[in-house]
């Protein structure tokens, strides 16, 4: 596995880039971490690279996710892991400013971090969509602050209803030609819309894995480029937690997989060891 935190800002952003699905290779299956153990047991499973998400560093917090209140709590994050042996990528909700010049400031913080890749939603907590030339200019402002930041452009059209669907398409141009790397469709699950979005894009295509929807192996059939898993495992391992409490409280054993004291210590002291992840040159 590659350390990105031995390689410059532009061989980084190049590694990241060629991640993302080629004809020939599976998608990049892209799990999300919520802290250090999480991350490091994720990177010793094989995952060259890992994301963030913004539920569990809302939840965290104990701030609402998606409404721009964890500016400080996603960069600490960022930060945390950012020198860990993957290649980082934080979701970074709007980016949490209206201001392009404010983003692109968070941007920078973000790859000073480590990170090599960032996620920027157009979708608001009020239900409704960022207007198209304002997201498009936070792209922008990003790419011309940090070139070899991986913006991964999201719009919530397929989230906020069907009649929002149909914007899909003009969203993502738009999110293109202001320097997005990829583009990132929450929501969207039919196979042949699927199908049909890849045909019209030129950047790589994120999808959100869903439970319900196609398999990763037939989503790479499909075109997709990268599958996320966003919050999934960490709603899996608070699940795992409250089942785990229960069982005990009823005087059953604990069922599943759990690790020992020692092997989480591991994580922690293998994590801890690495120093910051000083990118230098171009």
């Amino acid at each position: 596995m590659t350390d990105s935190g031995d390689l410059t800002a532009s061989a980084a952003f190049t590694a990241f880039t060629a991640l993302h699905r080629t004809p020939e290779a599976a998608p990049l299956l892209l799990p999300n971490a919520w802290d250090h153990a999480s991350a490091t047991a994720l990177a010793e499973q094989g995952f060259p690279a890992i994301g963030t998400t913004s539920l569990a560093v809302a939840a965290a917090a104990g701030l609402p996710d998606g409404t721009g209140a964890t500016r400080a709590d996603t960069l600490l994050v960022a930060r945390r892991l950012g020198a860990g042996p993957y290649f980082l990528s934080v979701d970074a909700e709007g980016g949490f400013s209206d201001d392009p010049s404010e983003v692109a400031e968070l941007a920078r913080d973000l790859a000073d971090a480590g990170a090599v890749g960032i996620n920027l939603e157009d979708g608001r907590a009020d239900g409704t969509l960022a207007p198209v030339g304002l997201h498009a200019a936070k792209i922008a402002a990003v790419k011309a602050a940090v070139p070899h930041l991986f913006v991964n452009a999201r719009t919530d059209t397929h989230w906020l209803g069907a009649e929002r669907t149909a914007g899909t398409m003009y969203r993502l141009d738009a999110y293109q030609q202001a320097g997005a790397d990829g583009v990132f469709v929450p929501g969207l699950t039919g196979a042949a819309a699927i199908a049909a979005l890849v045909k019209d894009l030129d950047a790589p295509l994120n999808i959100l894995y869903s439970p319900s929807g196609p398999t990763v192996a037939q989503l790479g059939d499909l075109g997709v480029s990268r599958v996320s898993l966003g919050s999934l495992l960490y709603r899996a391992a608070l699940g795992a937690a409250l089942r785990a409490a229960a069982e005990i409280r009823a005087g059953r054993a604990v069922s599943g997989d759990v690790p020992t004291y020692t092997q989480v210590q591991n994580l922690s002291e293998r994590a801890s060891s690495r120093e910051s992840p000083l990118r230098t040159g171009p």
